[in-house]
């Protein structure tokens, strides 16, 4: 007997920032790991998803990873009065078969091809035996929480005990965030790594 597949439905989730939507299908949109941002229409040749999204003119910035899309939006609406449509129309978009992301998509965390074990998914590589601890300590702790909240931290660089990062997604530009890597992160790191003695931010 043939299975059918799943009928595709996505449900929205708010997030910690109040202008991100967070909207979960339960198909994968991208390959795991993988990420994309788009700030503006004119960026959106890698994803037609992405370019249809932007048709709404509220929205200023589209996040994808794994099975999820993050929408931000400007001021001049309220979610409560778009998150219905929104939803059903990333939903039609799905069950249409058209291409999410092109096979030539360039993604915002691809890879060295010589990437190590424990880089993951990070354009950067870890210079030494501290960087090696810091990427596996983001991975196995810190990128799970943020994707939980419909964005992705990246590795940018470590230097003088300074830990930089680069937020995507529902993370970026978001009111808490600062709250997170001080009260939640570095604390984090400090319990499990002291050599790192503060995180700051670097958004895109």
């Amino acid at each position: 007997m043939e299975m059918k597949a799943a009928p595709i439905s996505v449900y929205a989730e708010m997030t910690p920032n109040p202008a991100t939507m967070k909207f979960v299908a339960n198909k994968l949109l991208v390959e795991e790991g993988k990420v994309l941002e788009f700030t503006d229409p004119s960026e959106t040749t890698d994803s037609e998803l992405a370019a249809s999204i932007f048709n709404f003119p509220f929205v200023t910035n589209i996040f994808i990873s794994s099975n999820f899309v993050t929408v931000t939006k400007n001021d001049i609406i309220e979610w409560e009065d778009v998150t219905m449509d929104l939803r059903e129309y990333i939903t039609d978009f799905l069950k249409s078969g058209k291409e999410i992301i092109t096979s030539t998509a360039k993604y915002e965390n691809d890879s060295a091809k010589d990437q190590s074990s424990n880089s993951s998914n990070s354009s950067i590589l870890p210079a030494n035996e501290t960087e090696e601890k810091i990427f596996k300590i983001l991975e196995d702790y810190v990128k799970p929480a943020v994707e939980q909240d419909g964005g992705a931290i990246e590795f940018k660089k470590f230097e003088n005990g300074i830990l930089t990062v680069i937020l995507r997604g529902s993370c970026s530009g978001c009111p808490s965030s600062s709250v997170t890597l001080k009260n939640g992160i570095l604390q984090l790191f400090k319990n499990m790594l002291p050599e790192v003695q503060d995180v700051v931010a670097e958004e895109r």
